[in-house]
């Protein structure tokens, strides 16, 4: 298979005229360096870069023992809304107050054939 050369460039390079005079005509532009956030920067003691890569990525496993259940109810808007305007942590309240409620309720047993 014969190979195809490739053709000759149609434009002359420029000169060395025409590239002062373009330099000239550009805008100026600012020598100095952008600022750098350093805020969200990691100081490291040594060891390299890998290391501390591994240690930022390092994050706790799932939780074996959950204390809490993750589920979903449906709950009255006015109880919603008034839990939330009490400010942050308004779900531990609910469940404060569920716990509360729970605690006014006599115990009732189960047979042991529902248990099942």
């Amino acid at each position: 298979m014969p190979t195809v050369k490739k053709p000759k460039t149609t434009s002359p390079p420029f000169s060395t005229a025409e590239i002062v005079a373009a330099k000239a005509a550009a805008p100026a532009r600012s020598v100095r360096a952008p600022r750098v956030d350093w805020s969200e920067g990691v100081v490291t003691h040594g060891g390299g870069v890998v290391p501390t890569v591994e240690a930022l990525r390092r994050t706790r496993g799932a939780n074996k023992k959950p204390a809490q259940e993750l589920v979903a109810i449906r709950l009255d808007r006015e109880i919603v809304g008034a839990f939330r305007a009490s400010g942050p942590g308004w779900q531990t309240r609910i469940s404060a107050a569920l716990k509360e409620w729970l605690a006014s309720q006599p115990v009732k047993r189960k047979a042991r054939s529902q248990i099942d």
